[in-house]
């Protein structure tokens, strides 16, 4: 039985072994089957895959990978690939540390292992941008290793059904889930299993509203017994999320924008976005529109002619909200500034081929269609 320190109550028990017999046979009848990304052992796919989905949808990262495969079809490709096209490629997913990980490890597979992933989820676990959890489904999707997942999902689910009320970001928290997800692997039907776990976290343990009614272990649940799904798993407590605010300077000549790359690291890390005039938090439009320092950056790139603002709008990160204000600035002729290497002039009918950011990306298509706020001679 699972021991009595899993669960707050102890009033609910269910074994490992009737656990993962339950849970698998509810993913044979009601799981996932169809997805890109199943019914195969190519470990390049798995990967691909599990590194998309950390902290992404299914239905976000299902275009991204098909297309993502149709320019990278194997690890070597993408090994070869220079990361500006990589991070092209993975603009709009978000999170893009992700994307240089996911280049740095091919690159690693294919010089340290000679293109083939290793089974064993240590080593997995080795490569850049891949976890604990992350490692141990690739092994068992890829190899049917026996290796336990520990995803926000399952997470969810483990919580729920045995009353767990520690915060699951706490240390002996996470102890105790590794431990359950050890404690309840199967000797048989890994792959079924593990899916089972995601599929249930995904489709029917949902953060909110779950549907309890079609959940195959609604009998043996300390949150819906307790009536502590809201609660389950306990939630950090919330911080007020700090906001910053900039003007994106919208730089045009002769059918080009000029773009910047951004550094490796941080925000948009790698990726080319629209030169910025950062402002203090509390600069209000008028503000804005008098900025002398907008004007004198502007005319270090070249003769400005005209300056529109665009509508603002807000782009929320996980730790902060940035504030943007668009400003199309027309220039007669172009100069760049010293540090010219970090700017490159982009024809506006290429955009799709570059590492934009998406809120860069989406204003960038719609910049000129949008409303002029006010025209600053």
């Amino acid at each position: 039985m699972i021991k009595e320190n899993l669960s707050d109550t102890g009033g609910i028990a269910i074994s490992s072994i009737a656990f993962a017999q339950t849970l698998v046979a509810w993913q044979k009848q009601h799981g996932r089957h169809s997805l890109p990304w199943q019914n195969t052992r190519n470990a390049y796919r798995i990967w691909l895959s599990e590194i998309m989905l950390q902290q992404t949808q299914v239905t976000t990262v299902i275009p991204y990978y098909s297309r993502f495969l149709e320019r990278f079809p194997d690890v070597s490709a993408l090994a070869n690939a220079q990361q500006d096209e990589v991070m092209a490629y993975w603009s709009g997913l978000g999170y893009y540390s992700r994307a240089r990980n996911l280049h740095r490890c091919a690159q690693i597979v294919v010089e340290e292992y000679e293109g083939i992933f290793p089974s064993d989820p240590v080593l997995l676990e080795d490569l850049p941008g891949i976890g604990r959890s992350t490692a141990a489904a690739i092994a068992v999707f890829s190899s049917g290793v026996r290796a336990a997942i520990l995803d926000g999902n399952v997470v969810r689910v483990f919580s729920r059904i045995f009353g767990i009320a520690e915060q699951p970001g706490d240390r002996k928290a996470k102890e105790k889930l590794w431990h359950l997800a050890y404690e309840l692997l199967p000797e048989s039907d890994l792959e079924a299993y593990t899916q089972g776990l995601m599929d249930l976290g995904a489709t029917v343990c949902v953060r909110s509203r779950p549907d309890c009614s079609i959940c195959p272990f609604s009998g043996s649940c300390v949150a819906l017994a307790e009536n502590r799904i809201d609660e389950l798993p306990a939630k950090k407590t919330k911080k007020v999320s700090p906001s910053r605010k900039t003007v994106m300077m919208v730089l045009l000549s002769d059918g080009d924008v000029l773009l910047e790359k951004r550094p490796e690291t941080g925000i948009w890390g790698g990726l080319l976005s629209l030169p910025e005039c950062e402002l203090p938090e509390d600069a209000g439009n008028e503000e804005i529109a008098e900025l002398s320092r907008l004007k004198s950056m502007a005319s270090s790139f070249g003769q400005a002619t005209s300056f529109q603002f665009l509508e603002p709008f807000i782009h929320v990160f996980s730790h902060f909200r940035l504030h943007i204000t668009p400003c199309l600035i027309g220039l007669d002729s172009r100069q760049l500034r010293a540090e010219e290497e970090k700017y490159v002039w982009y024809d506006m009918n290429r955009l799709d081929e570059a590492p934009l950011p998406a809120p860069v990306r989406k204003l960038l298509n719609g910049s000129l269609r949008q409303q002029v706020l006010k025209l600053v001679d």
